[in-house]
């Protein structure tokens, strides 16, 4: 009896060691609050897995590329659940690229970005282009302090977007004449808001999925304002297949991995590359944070009502995953 008590406890100890997870996942995401969600459900998948996965860690988005590029042939997980392409292709390139870093579909499509003024002065003096501002008549309606150029609200350093932004002001001769205003996006894009339920003029730059048009609706109270011609430092071409140009490209968002991910997990690599998420689901959550719903332990139950509510999809992510281990 002793023998075979002492060959169950070897067996045991044995399978234990043989599950036990000897490596660490480490989700990694900008300082924007509304990427959160994005993260969570990936997180919660990995879990369904059967993985334990560490805290989100919050970084500059140039910073986790390079972590993930640093850790290209570790045993740990490093991941970004919000690559924006081609947005964010300079930093990806620098950081080492495809050789480094994994990444397969889109985990998000069609997310928009760029300038918007409110309706009623689009309408008002015929604005349909961010190019119209060279007239300084035109700029100085969106002058919010008083120094007769256009306050724009803009991008925080270090996205990816505020790149763009800088380079069409010099390329459409716009920097005598606008303002880029740069901080905290959240608090500056407050005082927009602020500003048009004044009934102030405003001019913003956002993107999609995000609340600030669920707030300030596009068609209903602001316009989205097109450019003349494509001029951006990473593509050839901002043109629509309709030949509408708002001046930055429609992206997709992808989720990126280090590269030992494709040869270590062949099921997290799976997942990565399987996972889908919908702008409206994402535009939706937004908008419970834009409510006050901004907790780390809110984002947590927004992720996991989501996965309730789309159980079936989401089983199958991880039945399709188990399958490629």
């Amino acid at each position: 009896m002793r023998n075979l008590f002492l060959i169950f406890i070897i067996s045991i100890s044995f399978v234990v060691s043989t599950f036990a997870q000897d490596f660490k996942i480490y989700p990694l995401k900008s300082s924007i609050a509304e990427e959160t969600f994005q993260t969570a459900i990936v997180s919660e998948a990995l879990v369904a897995l059967g993985y334990k996965v560490e805290p989100i860690n919050e970084v500059a988005y140039a910073v986790a590329f390079k972590t993930i590029a640093q850790n290209s042939n570790s045993n740990d997980v490093y991941f970004i659940a919000n690559y924006w392409k081609p947005l964010h292709d300079n930093m990806f390139n620098e950081a080492g690229g495809v050789d480094k870093i994994y990444y397969e579909n889109s985990y998000v499509e069609n997310s928009a970005q760029g300038y918007l003024i409110d309706k009623k002065s689009a309408q008002k003096y015929n604005i349909k282009y961010i190019n119209d501002l060279k007239d300084p008549k035109i700029a100085k309606i969106f002058d919010s302090n008083g120094d007769g150029k256009a306050n724009l609200s803009g991008c925080n350093p270090g996205w990816g977007c505020e790149a763009v932004i800088e380079h069409q002001l010099d390329a459409f001769k716009l920097r005598d004449n606008i303002t880029h205003d740069q901080g905290e996006y959240s608090a500056i894009i407050a005082q927009t808001i602020s500003q048009y339920e004044q009934g102030k003029p405003i001019l913003y730059y956002t993107w999609t999925p995000y609340w600030v048009s669920g707030r300030l609706v596009p068609g209903k109270d602001v316009v989205w304002l097109q450019v003349t011609h494509s001029a951006h430092p990473t593509t050839k071409s901002t043109k629509l297949p309709n030949g509408a140009d708002y001046g930055f490209n429609v992206n997709s968002q992808h989720i990126a991995a280090n590269k030992s991910v494709l040869k270590n997990y062949p099921d997290i690599a799976k997942l990565f590359s399987i996972m889908r998420l919908h702008v409206n689901d994402i535009s939706a959550q937004n908008m419970l944070i834009a409510k006050g719903e901004k907790k780390q332990s809110d984002f947590l139950r927004h992720a996991k009502a989501w996965i309730k509510a789309n159980q079936a999809t989401f089983d199958s992510w991880i039945k399709e995953a188990k399958a490629a281990k």
